[in-house]
């Protein structure tokens, strides 16, 4: 929008109260060091709230309580939602695929398409795929026989759906995210890894979001599941079989083992590893970089390889980075103690 909202519009908008003048004029949203006198910046934490006074920025968006600001603010009870909402209102435009069905898209005869569905370039749809309402298929998407797609999803570029799988309402699948592939399965026999086959299905629940490039293997028998709310982020692999639960949280580079069971709300942080067939209860935080080789009960908190208690583990971290001082003392209390112990074994003068 080129005229620009003024803060007083804002606060309506965003669910905020305005302090300072309402009739600054604001056109976009940035950092606070980048942040010009048409934008409005952001601070959640008051340990940033020094870093304003060099800022140019027009406005400040900042939670309720904060104390005085260099420049009129935006109040509001959560800065990360309100922040949501700015963002969106200035976000410009993403290219998509209009309503209807691209001349170069193939699409089968037995297929089903809902109400003003977008059908993007070399997209292809096979027999008796459904898709729902309002969906939108870009460039490129493969959806496969039989898939099941709710309404409002938006599949990026060259997202593959293979086929039978079940995908939920709402759902955002990124560039290159493969649904269904073969499970990870072989037996050794006749000289060779022969290939098990994988004859299930995988299904995501409602509202779910995959980053690009992941991937979720079908299962072998029965389902792969994701569950409703999940977010999973870019290059994390699902193996076959697995289980995720509801609210849950992957971040990049997760590899989770096959027919491993999350429990609602786990998250894992970057780069853990799940070994298979183990169970995660509800609310589990594995922190970045840790392997899991175990089962683990509900609300606990792990890390390190392999993982513990998230406690002891940085307890552990504490004392490894004092190893080098502690190793010093050791070896000058082992001499004292030597020499002291070679003081006691000299005899006696004049005994």
């Amino acid at each position: 929008m080129t005229g620009g909202y003024t803060l007083s519009e804002l606060a309506r908008r965003v669910d905020a109260s305005v302090r300072g003048s309402g009739e600054v004029v604001i056109r976009g949203v940035n950092t606070v060091a980048a942040a010009a006198a048409d934008q409005i910046t952001w601070v959640s934490d008051a340990k940033y709230l020094s870093q304003l006074g060099q800022s140019r920025a027009g406005a400040v968006l900042v939670p309720e309580a904060f104390g005085d600001v260099p420049m009129p603010s935006l109040r509001a009870v959560s800065v990360e939602r309100a922040l949501s909402r700015l963002l969106s209102l200035f976000a410009p435009p993403v290219p998509r695929p209009e309503p209807g069905v691209h001349p170069s898209a193939v699409v089968a005869e037995s297929a089903v398409l809902g109400r003003d569905v977008a059908v993007g370039p070399h997209v292809v749809i096979g027999e008796g795929a459904v898709i729902g309402d309002r969906s939108c298929l870009c460039a490129g998407v493969h959806v496969g026989a039989d898939c099941r797609i709710g309404v409002d999803c938006v599949f990026w570029d060259q997202a593959v759906i293979r086929e039978r799988c079940e995908i939920g309402d709402r759902v955002i699948l990124h560039p290159h995210v493969v649904i269904g592939s073969d499970g990870f399965g072989y037996y050794f026999a006749d000289g060779k890894h022969n290939k098990i086959p994988h004859g299930g299905r995988v299904v995501v629940g409602d509202d779910v979001e995959i980053g690009a490039g992941s991937t979720l293997d079908r299962s072998k028998v029965g389902e792969t599941v994701v569950g409703v709310g999940t977010k999973i982020d870019n290059l994390v692999q699902v193996g076959h079989n697995v289980k995720i639960g509801a609210h849950c949280i992957v971040v990049a580079h997760c590899g989770i083992g096959g027919s491993t069971v999350l429990g609602d709300g786990v998250v894992l942080g970057g780069q853990v590893g799940l070994r298979d067939n183990i169970t995660l209860g509800d609310g589990v935080v594995v922190s970045a970089c840790s392997c899991v080789s175990r089962d683990v009960a509900p609300g606990k908190m792990l890390g390190g390889i392999p993982a513990y208690d998230h406690g002891q583990y940085l307890r552990v971290q504490t004392v490894m980075h004092r190893l080098p001082d502690l190793v010093r003392q050791v070896k000058e209390l082992a001499k004292r103690v030597q020499n002291l112990e070679s003081a006691d074994d000299k005899p006696t003068r004049g005994a």
